[in-house]
């Protein structure tokens, strides 16, 4: 049975010298990083309890443990919400359970006015992101820069999702410049949703699919990073117009919790800006696409 919790604390002690908290280095360790006694210790917690938490068996383990365990292992912000809602797993609303969630839109419907604003975001590429990372709804120009569309057909009665497209699409590798970084954003967003819908099928099953089919993904996974998906800079080769530099920010949809508006920029004058001018004068006028449909 996969123990979550433990994995992850075991990955995050691992990451911490002795000598960085202060502690001597001494004997010969088996394993990198805080010995689980080291750990305890500093936390002010049992050695018996701390081992009991690695283990998935600490019960409901308190705000104060938590603080003081995610404090010794240096975890930030996100890291210390991962720790929590992996420890004390959060209770899925009524109706998003394995019934909730069959081939219907579900939760993860793209309100009409989310899609309004999608369409008079002309001159930008942007988009919604649901859970598992699947790709919702999109406007011309994200269309035009992204490819939703032909990844939609390739899978039909499945929304387009950035996942399976960085891990399982030859072609990613050349689209992506720096491929890597946006592997390794992809999977710890991907661990940051699981410990948030720890009973998710739809997304154990992209996590399973993933794995079999992806050694890299199997590699990136186990080293249990997690991230919010915020901002930074995205740097494509787009099979017409060449490289395009991008930066992104990602809001959130208030009134749905589970997704994102994803908006590509690119500074007034520059090269990528006008490529983009060039990219929407070959785009058809048009309303705002969207998934056929979301799981």
């Amino acid at each position: 049975m996969e123990n979550t919790l433990g994995d992850f604390l075991r990955s995050r002690r691992a990451r911490i010298l002795p000598e960085d908290v202060g502690l001597p280095s001494y004997g010969r360790r088996r394993v990198q990083g805080l010995r689980r006694e080291e750990v305890a210790q500093l936390a002010g917690v049992s050695v018996d309890y701390y081992v009991r938490l690695e283990q998935g068996r600490g019960g409901s383990a308190s705000d104060a443990v938590l603080d003081a365990v995610a404090r010794v292992l240096r975890l930030d912000e996100v890291e210390a919400a991962h720790l929590r809602s992996l420890a004390r797993p959060p209770k899925e609303p009524a109706g998003t359970g394995a019934q909730g969630r069959g081939r219907g839109r579900g939760g993860q419907q793209v309100r009409p006015g989310t899609r309004l604003l999608l369409d008079l975001m002309a001159g930008v590429p942007a988009f919604v992101l649901g859970r598992r990372m699947d790709v919702l709804a999109w406007n011309e120009l994200g269309d035009a820069v992204s490819g939703f569309s032909v990844h939609a057909a390739a899978v039909p009665g499945s929304p387009p999702n950035q996942a399976r497209h960085a891990f399982l699409d030859p072609a990613a590798r050349e689209y992506y410049r720096q491929w890597d970084a946006v592997a390794a954003e992809t999977v710890s967003y991907l661990r940051r949703d699981a410990g948030l819908h720890p009973e998710d099928p739809a997304l154990g099953a992209l996590v399973g699919e993933l794995s079999l089919r992806s050694e890299d993904f199997r590699r990136l996974w186990a080293d249990h990073l997690v991230r919010e998906k915020t901002h930074g800079v995205k740097l494509v080769r787009h099979p017409l117009v060449g490289d395009l530099d991008f930066g992104y920010e990602t809001l959130g949809v208030n009134g749905s919790p589970d997704q994102l508006l994803v908006v590509y920029t690119a500074p007034v004058g520059s090269p990528t800006a006008q490529k983009l001018a060039l990219l929407g004068s070959w785009t058809a006028p048009g309303a705002v696409s969207e998934a056929s449909e979301v799981s």
